[in-house]
């Protein structure tokens, strides 16, 4: 009976697993603000690789700032995702399993460069080329003036989504990890998944098709990589399987 007690007592209670959750955030959090800081009092110094020349309109005082706090915003999360990430890690990492945490310790580092790939692919390719599109097609009729708040909302909608989709092979892999996906279930939904990602194209992309495009044949690629990198990972888990089994005969 003793013994049962002082099991139950070396387990974390549930007001234990709050107090580390909110050591967590809070780490998260000032490590946030910390970059948020930084990016905010060096704007002047992000500002010609944000608006890359173009000549923007303020339409009120507050739209400066709102312009400012938007951008300041968008780079600290993005310099903030890995420590974030790691601090998540940390907190659930006691409730994964062996193949889970060799996951998160193995590619974690890729997590965050195919974002990077992702959000370098927005910014150098998918912007600039919807941005001309759609000012072309703008200046056959009409007067084109282009405020701060709009061109800033116009280079996050079309750089962050993408990065974000690049994700694609990590989450395969991790489902194909905890055994929830299998390379014959990606074969099988091919068709439905290309038709599931051009609906997804056309929604994180302005509305012409050149961008839609831009973004459709990555996401493909991506998909058929996703098949490839599962399958890699299958074999080598059966052959792990295989090892094992020999050994214990």
């Amino acid at each position: 009976m003793s013994n049962e007690k002082v099991k139950q007592s070396d387990e974390p209670s549930v007001l234990d697993h709050l107090e580390e959750l909110r050591k967590e955030l809070v780490k998260s959090a000032v490590v946030f603000t910390f970059f948020f800081i930084l990016v905010l009092s060096t704007i002047h110094f992000w500002f010609p690789y944000i608006t890359k020349g173009h000549k923007l309109l303020i339409l009120g005082p507050l739209e400066v700032l709102s312009f400012y706090m938007m951008i300041s915003l968008a780079l600290s999360i993005g310099l903030s995702l890995p420590f974030v990430c790691h601090f998540i890690y940390q907190f659930v990492k006691p409730g994964l399993t062996k193949r889970e945490s060799k996951f998160f310790k193995l590619y974690t580092p890729l997590i965050f460069i195919l974002f990077l790939i992702g959000l370098a692919f927005g910014y150098f390719v998918i912007n600039p080329i919807s941005f001309h599109f759609l000012t072309s097609l703008g200046a056959i009729h009409f007067e084109v003036m282009i405020s701060a708040r709009e061109y800033a909302r116009f280079l996050l909608f079309t750089t962050v989504p993408i990065a974000l989709m690049f994700e694609l092979p990590m989450v395969a892999l991790f489902l194909s990890t905890i055994e929830v996906l299998t390379v014959a279930t990606l074969k099988k939904i091919r068709k439905w998944s290309y038709v599931v990602l051009a609906i997804l194209s056309a929604l994180i992309t302005p509305p012409d098709f050149i961008s839609q495009l831009l973004v459709l044949i990555p996401m493909i690629l991506l998909y058929e990589a996703s098949i490839r990198v599962v399958a890699r990972a299958e074999r080598k888990r059966m052959l792990k399987q295989q090892s094992e089994e020999l050994a214990s005969v």
